[in-house]
Order: C-alpha cells, then structure tokens, then sequence
C-alpha cells in the first residue's frame, strides 16, 4: 500500500466518517425488508411507490451516506482541505439525514404527508449542510488534481440532484404530480447515478487503485479528460431528453462509450497491479467493472424498448457497479481508519488491516450480495426468486455491518490500553 502524500495533520477524528459507515449497512437490511414484502410486477414500474422506497433506502440510505463519510476523511487526508467545523457538520447533518431518510421513506410507504414533511425537512437541511461543508473545504485545496476536479464535480451534481430530490418530494407532499414530476424524475435518476455515483468512483479511482492495490497509474488522457466527457454527455442527454427527445440515444452512446472504457481500464490495471494477492476487495471491483458494462449498454438498447429494462439498468449499475464498490472500499476505508488512527496515537502492536476483518465472512457476503443482484434480474421472469433474494441481500448487509463493527471494536479494546509510544507530545497544542 502507498502512503506517500497523505496529509495526516488534517485528519478528522475517527467518529466523523464512521458514523456514516456503520449506519449504511442497516439501510441495506431496511431496503432488503421492503423488498421481501414487494412484488416483481410492482418493482418492474420505475415510478411505483414500491420502487421509489427501495430506491432510496439504498442510494441515500446506503450509498449517500458512504459517500458523504468517505469525504469528510478523503478530502482532508488526501488533498489536505479544510473542512470547516468538521465535527459539529458531520455530526448534526449525520442526524439530519438520519432522520429525514427514515421519515421520507415511511412516509412514502405508509402514504403520511406529515412523514413526508419531516423528511423533506432532514434531508434538505443535512445534505445542504454537508454539501456546503465539502463545496467550502475543496476551496481550500491547493494541489487540484484529477481526484479532486472528479469529487468537485459530483459534488456540482450532487447539490442539483438534492434540488431536484426536493422538488420531487414535494409533489408528494402536496400530491401534485404533473408532467413535470416525471420528467425532473428521469434526469434526477440519471445525473444521481452517473453524475454523482459514477463520477465520484472515477475521481476516488485514481487515487485508490495505485495506493492501496499498488496498481498502475491511471493515463494522463483518462485523468484529464473522461470525467468532463461524461459530464458534457450527461448535460447533452438532458437537453436530447427535454427538447430533441429522438436525439438522446445519441447521448447514451457517448456516456456508455466513456463509462464502458473505464470500467475496462478498472480491469486491466487490477490485472497489472504488482501485488497480484487477490482478496474480496478485488473481486467487489472486478465484477463492478463487469455490472458497469452491461448496465450502461443495456440503458442504450433500453431506449428501443420503451423503458422496460430500466429498473434492471438501476439494479446493474446502481447496485452492481456503485453498490459493489461501496462495499469493497468499506472493507478498505474502515480497517484502514482503525490502523491509521491507532497508529497516529503511538500504537505499534496493533493487527494489521487484512487481520481485521474475517477473510470468511467477508467472501460469503460477497457471494450473499452477488447472488441477490443476479436474483432481483431474474425475479422479472420468475416471481417467487424475489423474495429468496430480498433474503440474501438482507443477510449480505448483516454480515457487512458486523463485518465493519469488528474493527471498531478492536479499535475501542486498544484505545483502552498504555500506547507503545505517546504521541500526544508530538502533536500541536490547539489554540
């Protein structure tokens, strides 16, 4: 693993990102739990309000909340900005989304407009909060590399998608649902998967696969120039889709092309890498390369079939590609917080990140979790396979969230130890 230009002073205390981190896999149970009670024809229709709860327990309630955590660690110690209040910002919109999730989503389900409201109100709040946070901390940052122009811009689409999120749920709110909804709700779809998700895992990409996988560094073309390709392809597709409608396909065949390339760039650099010891890590990002090309063509070809497949295009890339991804870098991230904190506080003797994590837990959830992807295609065609694969998902996400517990605890058991060293001396006193 290379360390070399992290920016360990500008380190958030561990609580910051973790937060964040252990509370995701319960809204994967949560989604898991909907979807055991759903049906296959209902999750079939994109705007069924079956779909729309899933949806969201698993972009915001999962993936957000991974997102956000692994900022508020990455920027400061990868690119040394400076979060603003970073404890009282991670702490008050953690609480903030929290509760405004869990409230949207049951408001949703149950049909409760005063839900709804208290929803609208959390997460309008505590994504601006945050989001304003990590827009004011890149401002900071004196060496704009790729990684950082990636993050920027998704944090750009970020705060449209939150716009647009709003105005969504507020015509749910007032059940006023016009034309308008369902056309704000496509680019909503759209720019939260590729514009936030996939720009997002490109931008950490650069940075990620050389440290901790020592894989090749990625071409200077594919730094500088992919993310502003799929960036101009997601603003073409949305002016094809609101005005030149029959001209969007044009549009999808230049994201795909984009987004397909780097997925095949992901796979050959893993290929390549000089420590070729291949753990669950590498496997989340191996078959996310695999779900990113066939969900990305398969949202071209949907556009001969009148949408049909666009909730398996939502289950390929938003759970094959993104999900997958998330998972794999938790199983880094956390372990490497752990180790990264303990060993800033004089702690020598402590296991080491491949030690704490359980090597069999962590290929059976992968199994669980891949398993249940492939299942939820299936249970298009075969309905009684949904609720097998609600099962094992739910499973997958138990077994992460105890899998990402485990370290934590290992980091309480030596927190309460003497360290080998006392750093505290070493540190600056604060003013």
């Amino acid at each position: 693993m290379k360390l070399a230009g992290l920016s360990t002073d500008q380190a958030p205390p561990i609580s910051a990102p973790v937060r964040f981190f252990l509370t995701a896999p319960l809204f994967g149970v949560l989604a898991g739990a909907f979807m055991f009670f759903s049906d296959s024809a209902s999750l079939m229709n994109r705007f069924s309000m079956d779909s729309i709860v899933i949806t969201h327990a698993i972009t915001i309630g999962f993936l957000a909340f991974v997102m956000l955590g692994a900022m508020t660690q990455m920027l400061p110690v990868l690119a040394g900005a400076k979060m603003p209040r970073v404890m009282f910002v991670t702490k008050y919109s953690y609480l903030l989304l929290l509760i405004g999730t869990l409230c949207l989503l049951f408001g949703l389900f149950l049909g409760d407009h005063s839900l709804e409201l208290v929803g609208f109100v959390g997460l309008g709040s505590g994504f601006l909060m945050i989001l304003v946070a990590i827009a004011l901390s890149l401002k900071t940052v004196s060496n704009f590399n790729a990684t950082i122009k990636a993050i920027s811009t998704s944090v750009i689409f970020a705060f449209l998608i939150v716009f647009m999120g709003l105005y969504l749920v507020y015509g749910y709110i007032t059940d006023d649902i016009t034309k308008a909804h369902y056309i704000v709700a496509n680019i909503h779809s759209v720019w939260a998967i590729f514009g936030f998700g996939v720009i997002l895992i490109i931008g950490v990409a650069f940075q990620v696969l050389p440290m901790f996988y020592v894989a090749p560094k990625f071409k200077r073309f594919c730094k500088r120039r992919v993310v502003w390709l799929i960036s101009t392809g997601l603003v073409l597709w949305l002016l094809f889709s609101v005005f030149y409608e029959e001209y969007a396909i044009i549009a999808k065949i230049w994201i795909a092309l984009f987004v397909w390339a780097f997925a095949t760039t992901v796979w050959l650099k893993l290929g390549k890498r000089k420590r070729p010891i291949s753990d669950v890590t590498v496997w989340y990002w191996r078959a996310a390369s695999i779900f990113l090309t066939l969900g990305s063509f398969l949202w071209i070809f949907d556009e001969y079939f009148k949408h049909e497949y666009i909730v398996m295009v939502a289950i390929l890339i938003g759970g094959g590609f993104i999900l997958s991804i998330m998972i794999g870098m938790m199983y880094k991230i956390i372990p490497f917080l752990v180790w990264f904190h303990l060993n800033g506080m004089g702690y020598m003797t402590i296991p080491t990140m491949n030690e704490m994590i359980n090597k069999n837990l962590s290929r059976l959830q992968f199994i669980l979790f891949i398993g249940s992807l492939v299942g939820f295609i299936f249970a298009f065609y075969y309905s009684w396979v949904l609720q097998i694969s609600a099962v094992s998902f739910m499973v997958s996400m138990m077994i992460l969230e105890y899998n990402m517990v485990e370290p934590m605890l290992i980091y309480r058991k030596t927190r309460k130890t003497k360290p080998d060293f006392d750093m505290s001396a070493f540190s600056m006193p604060k003013g």
